[in-house]
This record gives C-alpha cells, structure tokens and sequence, in this order.
C-alpha cells in the first residue's frame, strides 16, 4: 500500500482545487488537460511500459467516442450504459488491431505506422456512414440529470475525469508491481531474450494493447458527455494521437506521473500562450515541438525522471558532507 501513497497525496491535492477555485474558465481548463492525461496514460501503457510507440491512439479515442454517442443519439442507451460499451468497443478495436499487427511481427516505426492507418482508415469510414452522423457528427441532446452522465456544474466533470484518471494511475503502478508489468518492461527491453526465456511475447503485448485503449477510449467516452458532440475530425482526428504521445514523451515514458505531468504543464504553457499572443493557428503545435525538443535536449528521461535525477543529486550532495564527517570523527 505504500507504494500507492504518492498516487493518493496527488488525486487528494487535486481533487481540493474545486473547494479554492470556481472559476469556470479554470475549471474547464483542468478538464481538458486531465483528458489528454488520461488519453496520454493509456498510449503509455503501451508505449511507455511496452515499448509498442502507436501514432494512432485516435482509433481507440475516437472508437470509444462514437459508441457511446451513438447509442446514446440512436438508440437511447443509458448514458452510464454507454461509456461502459464505449470503452468495451475501443479495446475491442485494440484487440483486433493488435492482433493483425502482432502476429505479423510489426515493430518499431511499422507497426506505428500501421496503427496510425488503422485511425486514418476509421477516420474515413466515419465521415461517411450514416450512423455516425457522416460529415455532419453526433450530437448528443442536452439532458443536464445525473442518470444521463451531464452536470449543471463544472466541479462535478472534473471530479469525474479525476477519478478516471487516478485509476489509471493505479493501473500504471499495478503494472511495475506485477508479474505482467515485468514481462511486458522485458520485451520492452529485449523482445527476443524475453522470448526465450520463456515470455509470451504476443500475448504480453497484446494485453498492453487492449488495456491502451481501453483507457484511451474512456477519455473519449468522458469528451461525449463533456462536450455533447463529435464529428470524425474530431473523433480520428491527429490531434490527440499527438498529444496522447508528446504528454507521456515529456512528463516521462514509462513512468506513473508521466502522462499527468506532462499534460498540466504542456496544456498551462499552451494557454499562456494564448493570453500573451492571442488565438494564432498552429501555436499549440509549435509550443509541444519547443517543449519537446527542449525535453529531450536536457531531460531525456521526461520531466518527472528530471525531479528523480535532481532529488538524487542533491540527496548524494546533502549526504556526502555527514559521511565526511562521520569519517573524521570516528578516524
């Protein structure tokens, strides 16, 4: 249990901003930025843990999106129902997509481009078929009741998506602390030796596919009900497959707070930005570019291996002094 301590000091601390702040502007910012982490926590699962970079996690956001929204807008499906189904249909799509990607050996920069044509092609089928609304989206009809999963207030989507999150926070420390999370770091490490010393390589992998986007899909399902409406751009759009990757990239792949860092601080910088320079197009894009190529120039471990790299220091500082010291008075 001491391992998850940190987890439940942040979601605490976290989970107190509705109390000090009401500001709505605020409020939805913090939506926004814990639905990207919570998109980011699950490329990270695979990416980060596994290995396996994706460019197309919109297929599982954007998958996870229209289900519930359609049986929402079609077929009067409970809200609540919805998102279950939501995120059910998008580790479906991680299973299938996964599957023919896995068992053909795909690695490295083929199987992120497969996935990133896997979105593209769903992107497609979705501007076009009726049922999703073609070119037009879904919008889902204004029912502000909490058995339809829509809030009069904006406190209550940021507890939410804070719970959401925070599970997936316990997922990533359940993964370094399990049997699978070991198999899936060892074919992250070395696929072959995994392999012979005994590893399902495939089936690891697949595992940490379905799971990616079972997470990436519920940050599509909690946009629906937060926002009422999706289109195909929206949905397979490239945007969150970047910021889905960039987030953990910066905050730190392969680690629990990568992905949750990373987005609060990639999302402040973008809207401070904004207040300085105004709604120029393409800013958000050149600020993630900026970020990350500064990432990687000096913290190539992420901003949350930075913290550890840098409490390290100052520890191996702090302590030296008193070993020196010890030396002396016990010579």
């Amino acid at each position: 249990m001491k391992a998850f301590l940190p987890i439940a000091i942040v979601v605490a601390a976290l989970a107190a901003v509705p109390l000090l702040v009401h500001s709505n502007v605020v409020l939805n910012f913090l939506v926004v930025a814990l639905m990207i982490a919570l998109a980011g926590q699950g490329w990270n699962i695979l990416g980060g843990y596994g290995g396996q970079y994706s460019f197309g996690h919109a297929a599982f956001f954007g998958t996870g999106a229209y289900v519930t929204a359609i049986l929402q807008v079609h077929y009067g499906v409970n809200a609540w129902i919805g998102f279950v189904a939501g995120i059910a249909a998008g580790a479906a799509v991680g299973g299938v997509i996964g599957t023919l990607a896995f068992r053909a050996s795909l690695r490295s920069s083929y199987f992120a481009l497969v996935t990133l044509a896997f979105a593209e092609v769903l992107r497609i089928l979705a501007s076009v078929t009726p049922v999703t609304g073609a070119g037009v989206g879904l919008l889902v009809k204004l029912d502000v009741r909490a058995q339809s999963f829509q809030f009069q207030s904006r406190a209550i989507f940021y507890l939410v998506i804070l719970a959401l999150v925070a599970v997936s926070l316990v997922i990533a420390q359940l993964l370094e602390r399990s049997r699978f999370g070991v198999w899936l770091i060892a074919v992250r490490e070395n696929e072959d030796a995994a392999m012979a010393l005994g590893v399902d390589a495939f089936a690891v992998k697949l595992g940490a596919m379905v799971l990616s986007a079972a997470v990436t899909a519920a940050a599509g399902c909690f946009y629906v009900q937060y926002f009422l409406f999706v289109d195909s751009g929206i949905a397979y759009g490239g945007w969150i497959s970047i910021e889905a990757l960039l987030t953990p990239i910066i905050g730190g792949v392969g680690t629990v707070f990568g992905a949750l860092v990373g987005a609060l601080v990639v999302k402040s910088l973008g809207e401070g930005a904004k207040l300085v320079a105004g709604d120029v197009p393409g800013l958000g894009l050149m600020i993630y570019g900026a970020v990350l190529i500064l990432v990687i120039r000096f913290a190539p471990r992420g901003l949350v291996g930075a913290l550890v790299d840098a409490r390290g220091h100052l520890a191996r500082r702090f302590m030296a002094p008193r070993s020196r010291v010890r030396e002396v008075v016990g010579g």
